[in-house]
């Protein structure tokens, strides 16, 4: 059996705004926006080429025995694209704010590209969450 990545919960304050940050702006597919009990909306997000998707989440209350995260406290998320410098020219022409692009060198974090999966990136969203973009050196269906 199988046991995969689908779904990340990510926890927003104002749905409207973390759609249209994570629909408009970062270019994710919106496919699914709806209220699944009174009071409960989901929106579910896909990046483009993504097997997995995050569900943005705003009034869902955590189930028996987990831990609810408050809104901007995911932080590390990672996302693979094959030219990150593009990425970061496609994510700052649609309003994102992205760092620069750095690597790990031999004084720790350095700026500009490195190595094979050496090449980060990071943006937040409106509520402050957390992501990390990583340069991979191909498709993940050619690894």
């Amino acid at each position: 059996m199988n046991w995969t990545l689908e779904v990340v919960p990510v926890p927003v304050t104002d749905m409207d705004r973390a759609k249209e940050f994570y629909g408009d702006k970062c270019g994710f597919t919106v496919d699914l926006d709806d209220e699944v009990a009174p009071g409960v909306r989901i929106i579910q997000a896909t990046p483009p080429g993504s097997r997995c998707s995050i569900a943005l989440l705003n009034g869902m209350p955590a189930m028996p025995g987990t831990k609810q995260m408050a809104p901007g406290t995911l932080h590390g998320l990672q996302i693979c694209v094959t030219d990150i410098e593009t990425a970061r020219k496609e994510l700052v022409g649609r309003g994102v704010d992205v760092s620069a692009v750095m690597h790990v060198g031999a004084t720790g974090w350095e700026d500009g590209k490195g190595g094979t999966w050496n090449s980060f990136m990071t943006f937040e969203d409106p509520d402050g969450n957390g992501w990390v973009v990583q340069e991979a050196p191909s498709e993940l269906s050619e690894r």
